[in-house]
């Protein structure tokens, strides 16, 4: 053997790349010649360093005397493919496979080339090719499938084939799971996974798959798949799957949200943490104010924009509560429009079909797309929407992708829509096709990217005109909707904040129905009353509390001796959020026993008996608390922002002729929490009054602000028909 190959083999054997290159050029550039072996290995070595241009240069040079080699005309082809040189790589591999047509190394990579350039048909048809002589070629299989992923059943019909096959093969299990999720047929794949889980016992993927698919129906049986799935196999994708749906489960206590933190802990032990692991851990540490944790977890605005790039995509809310400067506001609508951007060029390459057939324009047919018209903050805002239009004049359709059964309030509205289309297993772009077929004249979105919602629908256009509105409170991030429909007293003071154009309502975005009633009773005493001092508090969500927040909370505590704070939350149950809190407000000087915890279980209006004053986060404001709030006489203290999600509780105190309790600054906001602890006039007056107040407030008018919203619906449409 050549001393300089024997050295290089050495080399190789050390982990030495580089010099074995190096080695084996001086060995191929001497007057002999080699074995092709040998420039085989050089084009090796070359390719997996990288050297792409060399590895060219070499492999030709070899081709000139072993024009025989398989091998050496496969690694060309290969090369050449990454050098983006398509026909000169099918040209190579085709020379490879004329030397042995019995071998598939070569007609793999051929069918490589081949979706590289779009040839899908051909790939196809040299895929089967391949299958017959080797049946055990799985991601074969799986190829082949992925090019009938736009018709499932013909996908199904290949993996059905390839288990006969390769009975019991994970992969192709997966792949069949995947092709049903993401054709949205549920009940299939929920049916697949249970039938998985009994076959294949000592799996864990099932059972983790199949708690994910049940949390929103069943959330018991979910969080035991899960527990499963980790006691099958202890990952830490498997710790973080079960403390998500701990986290989420409703009905699970307070028990449940410190077995999530218990496990995260185990989880933030582990130096390698994945930016969608540790956007997992976020969510988690944010329901126990961990903030110290999540601190270390990186920066926030970084740990999106991977999160985007690498396909994801969640509600961005926790990202609005690290909101600072405009520089940041903006930063915040880039992102949403760069997922919009995506989902866009998506629906672009699979676009749907558009019947053409006419209707009659004697009716307005307006859209509303969400998975919460249900017992959810989103369906009570929406009622009045239901219960107040004219059947005369519009026709009202309906679309939710939820699974679960329709509860009291999908009922309700369900019987008052024109049509309720229940769509919980089909895909985006099927529901687009569908909702096109109604051919409406406005489809509205009313959640975003939050729960079970699916605005992507509407980058498929399924409408001529579309807008956001009540679920969401930021620009979806699609230019294919048009509008994003807000009031005068939330609209955001800049253009560049929102990406659609503002639709203004007269005088209030939201209405309450009749949810907000008499069967809430404001109690006579209040807790200044009962104790002789004044509690402040919040009922809101703590992924909206920050350390700006918190600031403000302890420093007006601190500026009304003997003042408590109340949290009137689930998590309030739960000892590290209790420690958490303690120690964050410890740390401003708040000692423990000004923190009061109340934690609540379904409805807690009455709970609000327990505040003087609510005093509202910031940037992302209350929504559904500062009415809930306001309904059940306890004054709301806020400060608002430039953008949409800063405005919320603007627009509802101005609304209540509360306009002096919504401020600019923090040092207004702490000044007005004060003055307003001060006047137990006021507060004694807001108590009994506020109720009536609202009620003759157009917040308190769902039959005006029903029509208010279908004239704007009106003008809007009659706008864009208009000749321009």
């Amino acid at each position: 053997m050549n001393p300089e190959v024997a050295a290089a083999q050495d080399a190789l054997q050390a982990g030495r790349r580089d010099e074995a290159i190096e080695l084996l050029m001086r060995a191929l550039s001497g007057p002999a010649s080699p074995a092709a072996d040998v420039w085989l290995l050089l084009a090796r070595q070359l390719y997996f360093a990288g050297r792409l241009a060399d590895a060219d240069r070499w492999t030709a040079r070899a081709l000139e005397q072993h024009g025989l080699s398989y091998e050496l005309w496969n690694i060309r082809g290969v090369v050449l493919r990454m050098l983006k040189r398509p026909a000169e790589a099918l040209e190579a591999l085709d020379r490879a496979i004329a030397l042995k047509p019995e071998e598939t190394i070569a007609r793999i990579n051929r069918v490589h080339v081949l979706l590289d350039i779009g040839e899908r048909d051909e790939a196809a048809r040299r895929l089967r090719e391949i299958l017959t002589v080797k049946p055990d070629y799985i991601d074969g299989w799986l190829h082949l499938a992925g090019l009938s992923t736009e018709a499932p059943d013909v996908a199904l019909v290949i993996l059905d084939d390839a288990m006969t096959a390769n009975p019991g093969h994970p992969k192709l299990h997966a792949a069949r799971a995947l092709v049903l999720r993401n054709a949205g047929r549920r009940a299939e794949l929920v049916a697949w996974l249970e039938d998985l889980a009994r076959r294949y016992p000592d799996q864990a993927w099932p059972p983790f798959d199949l708690g994910h698919l049940l949390l929103t129906t069943d959330p018991v049986q979910a969080v035991a798949m899960l527990r499963r799935a980790l006691a099958l196999e202890p990952t830490v994708d498997h710790q973080l799957g079960l403390a998500t749906a701990l986290c989420q489960w409703g009905t699970g206590g307070s028990d449940a949200l410190e077995e999530a933190w218990r496990l995260c802990q185990a989880v933030v032990r582990n130096d390698r943490i994945s930016v969608e692991q540790a956007m997992v851990l976020r969510e988690i540490f944010t329901r126990v104010l961990a903030l110290d944790e999540i601190d270390k977890l990186g920066d926030p605005a970084h740990l999106a924009q991977v999160h985007l790039l690498e396909g994801q995509r969640s509600p961005q809310l926790w990202q609005m509560v690290e909101v600072r400067t405009d520089d940041d506001r903006l930063q915040l609508v880039a992102q949403h429009r760069a997922w919009g951007d995506v989902a866009q060029r998506q629906a672009e390459k699979t676009p749907i079909r558009r019947s053409q057939a006419g209707r009659s324009r004697d009716k307005l047919r307006v859209g509303l797309l969400s998975s919460d018209l249900r017992n959810h903050p989103v369906g009570r805002f929406a009622a009045p929407v239901f219960e107040h239009f004219d059947p005369d004049r519009f026709e009202l359709f309906a679309y939710s992708f939820h699974p679960g059964a329709a509860d009291e309030t999908q009922t309700r509205l369900t019987g008052l829509a024109t049509a309720y289309n229940s769509w919980p297993d089909i895909t985006s772009r099927e529901a687009a096709e569908r909702i096109a077929d109604d051919r409406l004249d406005m489809l509205i979105e009313l959640g975003g990217p939050t729960g079970l919602n699916r605005p992507e629908v509407m980058a498929w256009r399924p409408a001529p005109i579309q807008a956001s509105w009540l679920g969401y409170p930021h620009s979806v991030g699609l230019t294919a909707i048009d509008y994003l429909i807000c009031d005068p007293h939330n609209a955001p003071t800049q253009s560049e904040m929102m990406i659609e154009r503002p639709l203004i309502l007269p005088a209030s975005w939201i209405a309450l129905s009749d949810y907000y009633s008499d069967r809430w009773r404001i109690a006579a005493e209040t807790p200044e009353d009962r104790a002789g001092v004044i509690t402040f508090g919040t009922a809101n969500a703590p992924y909206k509390f920050n350390r700006a927040t918190l600031a403000a909370w302890a420093q007006t505590l601190l500026a009304v001796p003997g003042s408590r704070f109340a949290f009137l939350r689930p998590e309030a149950g739960t000892p590290v959020f209790r420690t958490n809190v303690v120690a964050l407000f410890g740390a401003l000087g708040v000692a423990a026993d000004r923190l009061v915890f109340h934690p609540t279980r379904g409805d807690l209006m009455e709970l609000y008996n327990e505040l003087d004053i609510s005093l509202d986060p910031f940037p992302l404001t209350g929504g559904t608390t500062t009415a809930d709030s306001l309904w059940m006489g306890v004054p709301v203290v806020s400060l608002a922002g430039p953008s949409f999600y800063e405005r919320l509780s603007r627009s509802m105190l101005i609304n209540a002729g509360l306009r002096d309790l919504c401020v600019g600054t923090v040092d207004d906001y702490v000044r007005t929490a004060v003055a307003l602890a001060d006047d137990r006039p006021r507060r004694a007056a807001l108590r009994h009054a506020l109720r009536s107040r609202l009620r003759a407030s157009p917040l308190g008018q769902p039959e005006a602000f029903a029509r208010d919203f279908y004239d704007l619906i009106t003008k809007t449409v009659s706008a864009s028909r208009e000749p321009r």
